[in-house]
């Protein structure tokens, strides 16, 4: 079945059981429809007879549109003696990639993979051990016989590799790049991640559902607020907890305060990138004031301790004032920028994501929508009735310029929107203070600074979480990067990379 062909209407939120065989024309049907492949899971659930000997494995795969907000899923039991499922990697390249995913962690076949290798796991790691299995025990020894990482080698004329990472200067993560170029022209780059891999998902199994929290905070630190929605969403409609109006408008605040932070960052980093370093420096400063409101807002300058699911609760709320003194603070550091020719130059034209290949790749967030997407979660899925039209920042070329419009224009947009919602709210402390005893699965969807969160949880009947399976928007938009850099040189790549500015952690779990 091709992406154009459906046989019946798609019905939204609805989950169902498919085989094997169907998963493939019920995958394309859905693509065809207009959703997208959100997440897919992995599951191993043991034997119907109680015994967890790692055969029951099953796979999940959320598809979701919008607006308005649809969610279909779709679960696929497998053969307990081989394991494995069709391959969706010809209609979905984000298939592609949750199912090399699948084959690391769980040891589940993509049958008909167009390049099946390891994606999570490094080669040091012990060939056949899937460490999300029930059976797979403590980790045991590293190989020591491992070969290095087969990269793609590009051969020419002048052609030759720079390896960069992983180990970086100053507080950045741990990425290795490796570029092939001839001169200073980038031909190919290939991003190589999961060094910070700390088995989170894991971790999330066997908790209350209450205690998940903590957990989610920390998933990727910068995105505490955000994540730590999604992960209460998705135990609210596992649940089937009703959250008040209230506790929603908060966290949508406190996501939006998030936004604005972040977004300060970068504009002064991307401004530090290109070597003018009075607008790093304002933006610095802006930035600590933030993180300061944060605290006094929330009690945590990182806008941790604010959610727990079914409720949320604030310290105080931003002023009329302090909105207003950040939004004039923001106009001046962009204007400040925007009048620099040097910075507009080396900002216009370069690294430039087209809006196919975003499409193509599955791109999420500020990168998507700097290349003419229309991709936002706030919308799509939105969890809140915040009582205003939201309507996403778009821009068309696609370069680093773009990718700085957005997040500018998005700053602009956020303050007006924590002042509507600072003036709807009529409560700091709304929700419940128990969780309902029951069982469930639930998904939670969240537009975060960098884009679309999805976490879907199951729980089981005693309140303890089954299964937590997280999708940060890093993970579906890394491979974009590789493709942007084409033809740049580079030394555009710091600029490039952080004008995408996305999250080893968020991406490794």
């Amino acid at each position: 079945m091709t992406l154009h062909e459906q046989a019946a209407p798609i019905p939204a939120g609805t989950s169902e059981l498919v085989a094997t065989g169907d998963l493939q024309a019920r995958a394309a049907a859905l693509l065809g429809a207009g959703f997208r492949l959100a997440l897919v899971a992995g599951h191993d659930d043991g034997h119907d007879d109680g015994h967890d000997d790692g055969h029951g494995l099953r796979v999940v795969y959320v598809f979701c549109a919008g607006p308005p907000d649809r969610r279909v899923e779709l679960q696929v039991r497998l053969d307990p003696d081989r394991p494995a499922v069709p391959s969706l990697a010809a209609w979905s390249f984000p298939a592609s990639r949750f199912e090399r995913e699948l084959a690391d962690l769980f040891g589940i076949e993509p049958v008909g993979h167009p390049f099946l290798r390891p994606l999570v796991r490094h080669q040091h790691w012990p060939r056949d051990w899937h460490p999300m299995r029930r059976d797979a025990g403590p980790a045991p020894p590293m190989r020591s016989d491992a070969e290095p990482f087969p990269f793609v080698a590009v051969e020419g004329p002048g052609v030759y590799e720079i390896p960069v990472g992983p180990v970086h200067a100053g507080l950045i993560e741990p990425g290795h790049f490796r570029f092939s170029v001839v001169g200073e022209t980038i031909l190919k780059m290939k991003a190589r991640l999961w060094f910070v891999h700390r088995g989170i998902e894991q971790l999330f199994e066997g908790r209350p559902a209450a205690d998940g929290v903590v957990l989610a905070e920390r998933i990727s630190g910068d995105t505490a607020a955000a994540h730590t929605l999604a992960y209460c969403l998705a135990v609210e409609d596992a649940l089937r907890v009703e959250v008040p109006h209230d506790a929603q408008l908060l966290r949508a605040l406190v996501v939006e305060l998030e936004r604005i932070t972040n977004h300060v960052a970068d504009l002064g980093a991307l401004c530090n990138d290109v070597g003018f370093g009075v607008a790093h420096a304002r933006a610095l400063t802006l930035r600590e004031r933030l993180l300061r409101l944060a605290g006094e807002i929330t009690g945590h300058r990182l806008l941790r301790g604010t959610m727990r699911p079914g409720a949320t609760t604030l310290r105080r709320l931003p002023t009329e004032a302090e909105l207003a003194d950040v939004a004039a603070l923001v106009e001046d550091l962009v204007g400040l920028a925007t009048s620099n020719t040097v910075v507009m130059d080396r900002f216009k034209g370069t690294a430039v994501l087209s809006r196919d290949d975003a499409e193509a790749i599955g791109a999420l967030g500020v990168v998507a929508r700097a290349s003419g997407l229309v991709v936002d979660a706030r919308v799509a899925h939105p969890f809140a009735d915040v009582g205003t039209d939201l309507v996403p920042v778009v821009e068309e070329s696609g370069d680093v310029l773009a990718r700085f419009s957005v997040r500018a224009r998005e700053v602009a947009a956020s303050l007006r929107l924590v002042a509507e919602l600072a003036g709807q709210v009529r409560s700091l402390d709304a929700g419940a203070s128990d969780l309902p005893r029951r069982g469930g699965a639930g998904l939670g969807i969240v537009e975060a600074w960098r884009g679309t969160i999805v976490d879907r949880v199951e729980v089981e009947a005693d309140g303890r979480l089954a299964r937590c399976k997280v999708v940060d928007p890093s993970f579906l938009t890394w491979p974009a990067l590789s493709v942007a850099l084409a033809d740049t040189i580079v030394p555009d790549f710091p600029l490039a990379n952080k004008s995408f500015n996305l999250s080893y952690a968020g991406n490794d779990l």
